[in-house]
């Protein structure tokens, strides 16, 4: 008696139907680790997507250099903060010396506490703390190109004569300006008066939705030098020329060793880094986290594996009778492990789609009660759930679907 495989597929989604509370509990587990993965891969998928973004944005051919690794806003390791600063000089030799150098601009960094004093910025009835200040050479528009939603960057006779203007944030003019226009007002920050002759478009991309390039006040270098003297935060920006990024990161690395008198075979006292670089080190950590999700869900989908083989044992159990009329009218071995092999593939399929459609819910729900937080939930993620869940059925439906097929069909008819 020949059993098609759509006829396998009714009779598996009727069995499970029919004992469908059973059925949920027993895909309980599976439920929760497909859940778990899929959330996971959404949340990292949609942070990656802001982060590569962000650093595209930065200018992909442009090579940073800075005196510590991560974020210049930030302390850095411990042993790279007992290095020299970097020296603002360095641009003009890098640019004459580096054939692979298009150009290199200069950014200093103002730290957020200024001789116990933290940065803010205030107008009359308005105050903000949650800025950055950062003195920029009037190059780094053309290096790093940002967007803007009114007025201009500074000019170079701007910054020859240290005037105290800025380019500021899109997230600035509404915390400061009532209604939200800053265009040719003043501000004062850290007790000096700056005109807004810009804004900047709201930046893209960002961790956790969240990007500091809107907060940020964009000042001509030289008047962040008058102004912070002590400061020496240099980071400088080294663009190549199209397609010799690889030969400008080398040209800038030995002529920085040469600068600073590195000796030969000891290791850079200085940073450097490129947003392809800052990327795959991301990846590197959500990779570790993608890997701990995994782990977690393995378990769920272990369990819920267990559970399913457990399950059908006692379905074999249940349908002795049945097996034994079924072999009686002519079914073969094959199609008795056919049976039941798709039942099990059909009970952990549907706890797939089922953890699916709670993880997808699961991701809309934050996306709506966090907007910070980015989530998309990619197709891959959606693919390999279901394809999970669907082979843990078929391995752990082996056992008992031989065990079906192998029963004697005299003694099957005889149990009671």
């Amino acid at each position: 008696m020949y059993i098609s495989g759509g006829q396998n597929i009714r009779m598996a989604i009727s069995a499970v139907w029919t004992h469908r509370f059973r059925s949920l509990l027993t895909i309980l587990g599976i439920v929760i680790g497909i859940t778990t993965v899929v959330t996971v891969a959404s949340l990292l998928t949609g942070l990656r997507k802001g982060v590569v973004t962000f650093f595209q944005q930065l200018g992909p051919d442009n090579i940073f250099v800075y005196k510590t690794s991560g974020d210049p806003n930030g302390r850095g390791l411990e042993k790279e903060r007992k290095r020299r600063p970097i020296k603002p000089e360095y641009a003009d030799l890098i640019k004459r010396w580096c054939t692979s150098v298009e150009d290199t601009g200069i950014e200093l960094f103002i730290p957020p506490v200024v001789d116990d004093r933290p940065l803010t910025a205030r107008v009359p009835g308005y105050e903000s703390d949650n800025v950055s200040l950062v003195g920029d050479s009037p190059n780094m528009m053309a290096l790093s190109p940002r967007d803007l939603d009114a007025g201009r960057s500074f000019t170079a006779e701007e910054n020859a004569r240290a005037l105290r203007v800025a380019v500021v944030g899109a997230s600035l003019p509404e915390a400061l300006f009532p209604d939200g226009r800053g265009l040719g007002k003043t501000f004062i920050t850290d007790g000096a008066e700056y005109t807004v002759i810009g804004i900047f478009a709201k930046a893209k991309g960002g961790f956790f939705g969240e990007n500091g390039l809107d907060n940020q006040i964009v000042i001509p270098l030289r008047t962040a030098q008058i102004r912070y003297p002590q400061v020496d935060r240099f980071m400088i920006v080294a663009q190549a020329r199209p397609g010799q990024r690889k030969n400008a990161y080398d040209e800038v690395e030995a002529a920085l060793r040469r600068m600073r008198h590195v000796p030969r075979g000891a290791e850079n006292d200085f940073s450097l880094s490129t947003p392809d670089q800052i990327i795959q080190q991301f990846d590197r950590i959500t990779g570790l986290i993608g890997l701990v999700a995994i782990a977690i869900s393995g378990l769920g989908l272990l369990v819920g594996g267990i559970g399913v083989m457990n399950i059908m044992l006692v379905s074999v159990t249940e349908r002795t009778r049945e097996i034994g009329v079924r072999k009686a009218v002519g079914a073969r071995s094959r199609d008795i492990v056919g049976q039941f092999l798709v039942e099990a593939m059909t009970l952990t399929g549907a706890g797939g789609v089922l953890g699916i459609i709670v993880a997808v819910l699961i991701t809309l729900l934050i996306g709506k009660l966090v907007p910070s937080l980015p989530s998309q939930v990619p197709s891959w993620a959606l693919v390999t759930g279901f394809t999970v869940s669907v082979a843990i059925g078929l391995f752990f439906g082996v056992w008992p679907a031989v065990k079906a097929a192998r029963l004697d069909p005299v003694e099957a008819l005889r149990y009671e």
